[in-house]
């Protein structure tokens, strides 16, 4: 897949200087925003440190990065993902050396987003790394999607609950709406956020510092990053944060992926929009934002079956949860048919918190039937590496389990008073096993 890309950067409105600092490697496909805080010009230094700093580190692993666009077997996402954390690291390091050599900039930061892009042909991949409030941008079939998160005192409220979004021009925390939690630099070492997902055709991505996003409509951005020559996007989108006041240093690096302009996106049907689009339907994963989706999506692997494939049987051992993909499977006790489920049906999910066996024998019916399984060990270390999303996805399972106890309830009175014959209770445990 061909990428395209530009980049702009102004001095804004009110600002007597540009802090802001941005970097492209086209042979590493990688890029990167800075947007740098502190007196006497240290913020402009701190932020050309680190995106140079991190170029450097990143170019040092460049055979890593090379054996992974060719598939090398050997080479995992990970360890991509921890070249980018040590990257950051590093300029952290020689941002905060610099400050304690030259007095007048000490506690100078910068915030630091990077995104590299590997693999090759059609299978691209995005890793990124991220500290502070610069962000990047998505465009996906007509929808913006944020693939960071702000290390912003303002978030971290919202966060919390303490105030909402509306609530922040109006509250007594206003004055502090530009401070951030998380920076490079300011001290030796600092956290940092990493993240990888799948690559479409048709895919664009924004990398922007605060003074950018700030002025950005989410709704019409989609349209915004596909119009026109790729070159005259980002210039177009500055020059709108200028007329809408411009109050900060503003930095757009826009990225295509596809020779095309157009909003038209790789069709539903091809397997990272599959998988996506049915997590999202999923009550268990109702209540998640698209980047935790992607976060399930990518420990969930394939699984391709023929007809009256045998999955698991009653008695074994369970330890995954599985998704109908396509296909259909029937679940089974006995020779007794206890339900057969379709595109978007889940079962075996008692498993990721129950290590009882299995009570139902499940097979898959049609031929090419592609099921997504999620293992104890990978849900567990979603867990507990995300505790936003565990809350989430687990509050959801506690109202379906409520919800089915409920209806099993309600069955076994009917039965007791004779309505019923209490064969329908095992259906509602079917998701039990």
């Amino acid at each position: 897949m061909e990428l395209t890309f530009a980049a702009a950067t102004d001095i804004g409105r009110t600002r007597t200087h540009n802090e802001d600092n941005f970097l492209i490697d086209k042979k590493l496909r990688l890029f990167l925003v800075a947007d740098g805080m502190g007196g006497h010009a240290a913020g402009e230094v701190a932020s050309s440190i680190a995106v140079h700093e991190i170029r450097d580190a990143i170019f040092n692993n460049r055979d890593l990065i090379d054996r992974y666009r060719v598939d090398h077997p050997g080479v995992q996402t990970y360890e991509i993902l921890q070249v980018l954390e040590h990257a950051v690291q590093a300029a952290c390091g020689a941002v905060h050396a610099r400050a304690q050599i030259e007095q007048e900039k000490r506690g100078m930061g910068t915030t630091a987003t990077v995104l590299l892009i590997a693999g090759s042909g059609d299978h691209l991949r995005g890793f990124i790394a991220h500290v502070g409030d610069s962000r990047v941008y998505l465009a996906r079939q007509n929808q913006c999607h944020v693939l960071t998160e702000d290390h912003s005192l303002m978030n971290e409220l919202v966060r919390r609950g303490k105030l909402n979004r509306e609530q922040i021009e109006s509250s007594p925390y206003k004055q502090y709406k530009n401070a951030v939690t998380r920076a490079v630099g300011v001290y030796s070492s600092v956290e940092v956020d990493t993240f990888d997902f799948d690559i479409l055709p048709g895919d664009r991505f924004m990398l922007c510092s605060d003074g950018m996003y700030a002025y950005i409509d989410e709704e019409a951005l989609p349209r915004q990053l596909a119009d026109g020559e790729i070159k005259e996007v980002p210039k177009r989108l500055v020059d709108s944060a200028n007329a809408g006041g411009g109050h900060d240093n503003i930095t757009a690096v826009v990225i295509r992926v596809g020779a095309t302009s157009s909003t038209e996106l790789a069709p539903h049907n091809n397997e990272v929009s599959l998988k996506l689009e049915v997590l999202k339907a999923m009550q268990m994963f109702r209540y998640l934002s698209y980047k935790e989706l992607v976060r399930i999506s990518n420990i969930a692997e394939l699984l391709e079956l023929k007809a009256d494939q045998e999955i698991f049987s009653a008695g074994q051992p369970g330890d995954s949860m599985y998704i109908v993909l396509s296909g259909s499977v029937r679940l089974a006790k006995g020779e007794k048919t206890v339900a057969e489920l379709a595109k978007g049906a889940h079962f075996g999910e008692m498993a990721l918190v129950d290590r009882s066996v299995r009570s139902l024998t499940a097979t898959a019916m049609a031929g090419e039937t592609r099921l997504l399984v999620i293992t104890r060990k990978d849900f567990y270390d979603i867990i507990k590496r995300e505790p936003a999303s565990a809350v989430k996805m687990l509050w959801s399972f506690v109202q379906v389990l409520g919800q089915r106890l409920r209806k099993t309830t309600n069955d076994l009175s009917d039965a007791l008073h004779g309505d019923r014959h209490g064969t329908e209770t095992e259906e509602e445990n079917l998701f039990q096993d």
